[in-house]
């Protein structure tokens, strides 16, 4: 599967196929919401965040190809992702873009 953020695959034409999408809800146990906490006293990189963010986005992109695949896409174009706080120490990534084929 061919993944892009642009809206063409280079030296390729392209037949839309339609939105495809993943999400995930993702949040971290209580111990390390609370390491987390203070650590924004002292400031610096919040690593359980970081890494909580990077694998929801792996799970989140999995899924819209997923999706993707089920409707014979062989790419998907003008890929975006957005993220938005459920909760604290819980949050939405969603991962979207065009699915197409090649003609």
């Amino acid at each position: 599967m061919i993944l892009v953020n642009t809206d063409y695959v280079t030296g390729k034409e392209i037949e839309t196929l339609g939105l495809v999408k993943g999400s995930i809800v993702q949040s971290k146990n209580v111990g390390k919401d609370i390491a987390s906490g203070l650590k924004t006293i002292i400031g610096g990189e919040l690593k359980a965040y970081s890494d909580m963010m990077n694998q929801a986005r792996e799970i989140a992109t999995k899924r819209m190809i997923e999706e993707a695949e089920a409707l014979g896409a062989e790419a998907i174009v003008n890929i975006r992702y957005t993220s938005s706080a459920v909760m604290s120490g819980a949050a939405e990534i969603l991962a979207y873009g065009t699915a197409v084929r090649f003609k």
